[in-house]
């Protein structure tokens, strides 16, 4: 009798015995759980930085032929002064409003033309540079989209300098604006154009220091979450400002930014999103939570 009742108490002290913890994990949980730790990373953050080096020597070189090639569209006087009353007339017919306006309204004060005309000259490129170097620490994948679309913008500026070389509004006498830079400092341009051996003044379309500055704006709308990201738009929208004010620019100029910024973000596909991201990994992990089996009962088919 005894040895006959054996098995079904040994069987049913197996059955009732609770299952450890740990034993409904699946093994690959523990894989998985670095993962799960931080569900709303942005698969940007963990993308593998390009080496530093050869980053440098990219930017860097970017600048150079940038820079080499605005001098390469120096000496045409006469077609650059052409161009300005060409653009002059077409934003007339446009009836787009004068560049005079703005300038009037620095000119109220000396301390307000004196902070544009140093915003003009200084922020331009620290402000990119910046905007790289804290995309390449932090956001690795959208610094590459990054470089690229500069990169793309600023060889199409290039073309566009030596096909349709253009004297600033400041240069033009029929716009009747006052080159606040040479007024009123500081400026980064020569007093004659065609004595100037640092930089190219009939370099006016498209405008790069637009082109630039809405790049770093959407750049950083793209590559950050933060509810106030839109005010980073603050940012073109001042230089906008700047650079028409002082006269650097034409109203047109930061257009035709805005259209080759537009073809280059349309080419150069950005990083996925974190919001997909993040969707896609809660919906993984409601797939993967295992279903507890319950316990079997003993004698319940009986």
């Amino acid at each position: 009798m005894d040895s006959r009742t054996e098995p079904a108490e040994s069987a049913s002290e197996s059955a009732s015995e609770p299952e450890p913890p740990d034993a409904a994990i699946p093994a690959t949980a523990s894989h998985d759980a670095p993962a799960r730790a931080h569900p709303h990373a942005d698969p940007d953050d963990t993308a593998a930085r390009p080496p530093l080096l050869r980053e440098l020597l990219l930017v860097a070189g970017l600048f150079a032929v940038y820079k080499a090639g605005r001098l390469l569209a120096t000496g045409h006087t006469d077609e650059a002064f052409a161009n300005a009353h060409r653009v002059w007339g077409w934003e007339r017919s446009l009836r787009m409003p004068g560049e005079g306006a703005v300038q009037a309204t620095l000119l109220h004060g000396d301390t307000l033309v004196h902070i544009a005309n140093t915003y003009y000259a200084a922020v331009h490129f620290p402000a990119t540079v910046a905007f790289l170097v804290w995309l390449y620490l932090r956001r690795p994948g959208h610094y590459v989209w990054a470089r690229r679309v500069l990169a793309l913008v600023t060889a199409a500026a290039l073309v566009g300098h030596l096909a349709f070389p253009l004297a600033p509004p400041r240069l033009l006498a029929e716009a009747g604006l006052v080159d606040t830079g040479q007024v009123y400092g500081p400026t980064v341009y020569g007093a004659h154009p065609a004595a100037d051996a640092l930089a190219n003044q009939f370099a006016a379309m498209p405008s790069l220091h637009f082109g630039w500055a809405l790049m770093v704006a959407i750049g950083l709308i793209t590559a950050t979450r933060s509810r106030l990201r839109v005010l980073w738009l603050l940012h073109p929208l001042l230089t906008l400002l700047v650079i028409v004010g002082t006269a650097n620019h034409y109203w047109l100029d930061a257009i035709v930014a805005a259209a080759l910024l537009c073809v280059a973000l349309a080419v150069v596909r950005p990083p996925h999103r974190t919001v997909t991201a993040v969707g896609s990994g809660r919906a993984r992990e409601r797939a993967e939570v295992p279903v507890r089996d319950l316990p079997e009962l003993v004698g319940a088919g009986r």
